[in-house]
């Protein structure tokens, strides 16, 4: 903005000066001008001073280098009975520069710019991914609504709602290659630490009767009988997300995960990697594959369900190394036989060579029994409000034994049920309340190592959670599949920044601190060009000394804005 002297003719002849400030409206674009020290006349001014225009330009000239230092004060005026444009956004949000940073430092917008120059568009792929991409952490929304509300953020989008779709094709045709573009600038600018990488699977849901090629009826995650897709995801020791895979909604846990590890230790240059996962991984086939690909396991396996020998060796005391606070664990390397299928599709048993380490936790052990007494209790309200004796398949219902007698004469028949609660069962798995156990590939891995790898899963279960909770990936509102991988391709990235700005801030705060803290970062419309800032915290510092960027300013030009903007993007 620049002061300048103005000189205005009146009817009467005389010349009038006036100081004024020109600007350009930020709502309109359009020049103009506001007056901001009356002077008077200029044959009254000539008797006070020799000269008064060039006086007075001085004046206005220091007046803008004043301006410019901010040492000018600031004086706005609004009228009383103003009302609010519906067409225009006064309050802008400034906060996403931080996942700007992010975003420019992985070189997404080289890769997409890159690309687009292959191709016959108008629109800019790249603003358009930046505008989804923001949108889904800021505000997470369908792809309409983020179009909607553009102008929610401090950036300036040339697009249409219908380049927002046929974008979306675009990001698919480059999902594989921007995924190993962004492992490639993550290990050069945060280091990837993949000896051991972590590996699981959800659902999520779409709002819609009828199943399709992709979108089909399965187990889900969340109880709900609407269509669903599997997504595997694979994460780094960080806590950064490395790759992901859609799969047909009825595909089994277990059978994702050899094709989200196929091509990618080549592709990737991962070496040797030791892949985490719960029990719903460890399978013959993926320990096999494992094997095979000279990649190591480290699986969680199940007590209950495993031989007599096996819950023997777990509850038998000797062996177990004692903490004070009662915790225990031991392990052992024995050979084990997996079943896996030949190149002739039957199955056969292996022997393999393996270390088991069991671990017991007294805390664990309350949380199972406590568990346990509700689902009894709920088993005990099925059995009294039951109708015809029949009762449902799963949940508390195990815990329930069943038999059909005939009510006249107390012959057992099918004719009607009884029931009882189920004293054997309960007894059985009372023995291995608080027990656990791991099996690995890795037979000199120290027990508290592998220990902590199992205790890392959370990291990846909170991923998930995050992009269902705070990212609300779900319900999905596109329908073809190129547009549903756009959608889960967009929601990966934001979890990617995210989970940065997480590493970057120590992992100090969850996910939602950190996002209401982006959005608390905003601007409001002042007039001629200045916006009002409102928040500043010790967060909002870290942000600062993690992207060079100053948040701590009142008041800022639009100018100001845009060249933050800018310098982030460096």
């Amino acid at each position: 903005m620049t002061m300048f002297l103005k000189k205005d003719k009146r009817p009467n002849g005389r010349i009038h000066l006036s100081i004024v400030e020109g600007y350009r409206d930020p709502l309109t674009g359009r020049p103009k001008q506001r007056n901001v020290q009356t002077l008077g006349y200029l044959d009254e001014l000539e008797k006070k001073f020799n000269n008064p225009i060039l006086h007075f330009s001085e004046i206005a000239k220091k007046m803008t280098e004043e301006e410019k230092q901010n040492t000018h004060p600031l004086t706005f005026s609004f009228r009383l009975n103003e009302i609010i444009d519906s067409s225009t956004t006064l309050r802008k949000n400034l906060g996403f520069v931080v996942l700007s940073y992010f975003y420019h430092k992985l070189g997404i917008d080289g890769f997409l710019i890159n690309r687009q120059r292959n191709l016959n568009i108008e629109f800019s792929l790249n603003n358009i991914f930046q505008l989804l991409v923001y949108s889904r952490v800021l505000n997470p929304c369908s792809k309409k609504e983020a179009f909607e509300t553009k102008d929610d953020l401090f950036m300036d989008l040339d697009i249409g709602i219908n380049d927002v779709y046929r974008s979306l094709d675009h990001f698919k045709r480059y999902k594989d290659d921007l995924l190993l573009h962004l492992h490639e600038m993550i290990r050069i600018h945060y280091g990837r630490d993949t000896n051991k990488v972590y590996y699981d699977v959800t659902n999520y849901y779409f709002e819609i009767k009828e199943p399709d090629d992709l979108r089909k009826k399965g187990v889900s995650k969340e109880n709900k009988k609407n269509p669903i897709i599997q997504m595997g995801l694979l994460m780094d020791n960080n806590g950064l997300p490395i790759t992901y895979r859609l799969f047909e909604g009825n595909t089994n846990d277990c059978e994702t995960l050899m094709p989200v590890l196929d091509n990618l230790k080549d592709d990737y240059a991962l070496g040797k990697i030791i892949v985490v996962a719960d029990k719903g991984m460890n399978t013959g086939e993926n320990i096999a594959y494992n094997i095979l690909k000279k990649n190591g396991y480290i699986y969680s396996q199940t007590i209950r369900g495993g031989t007599d020998e096996f819950k023997k060796y777990v509850l038998d005391q000797s062996g177990y190394i004692i903490h004070d606070d009662g915790f225990k664990i031991k392990s052992r390397v024995v050979s084990v036989k997996i079943n896996v299928t030949n190149t002739e599709d039957k199955t056969k048993k292996v022997d393999i060579i393996q270390k088991q380490v069991v671990f017991y936790s007294p805390d664990f052990a309350k949380r199972a029994g406590h568990e346990r007494e509700k689902a009894i209790e709920k088993a005990r309200k099925l059995m009294s409000i039951s109708k015809n004796g029949k009762l449902p398949e799963k949940g508390a219902a195990k815990y329930i034994k069943s038999q059909s007698l005939d009510k006249k004469t107390g012959e057992i028949f099918e004719l009607s049920e009884v029931h009882w609660i189920d004293s054997n069962r309960i007894a059985e798995e009372c023995k291995y309340d608080g027990y656990y156990a791991i099996v690995t590939s890795e037979l000199d891995m120290p027990n508290e190592e592998i220990l902590d790898a199992y205790r890392s899963l959370w990291k990846i279960e909170e991923s998930f959670k995050i992009t269902k909770t705070e990212l609300k990936t779900r319900p999905v509102n596109v329908s073809t599949p190129e547009h549903i991988e756009a959608h889960f391709l967009t929601c990966f990235i934001a979890l990617l920044l995210i989970r940065l700005l997480q590493l970057s801030t120590d992992n100090k705060y969850s996910t939602r601190i950190l996002v209401n803290e982006l959005n608390k970062i905003s601007g409001t419309y002042l007039d001629k060009n200045y916006y009002m800032l409102d928040y500043y915290s010790d967060i909002v510092k870290e942000f600062e000394s993690i992207t060079g960027t100053d948040f701590s300013k009142r008041f800022m030009t639009l100018g100001e804005i845009k060249k933050i903007i800018a310098n982030v993007k460096r």
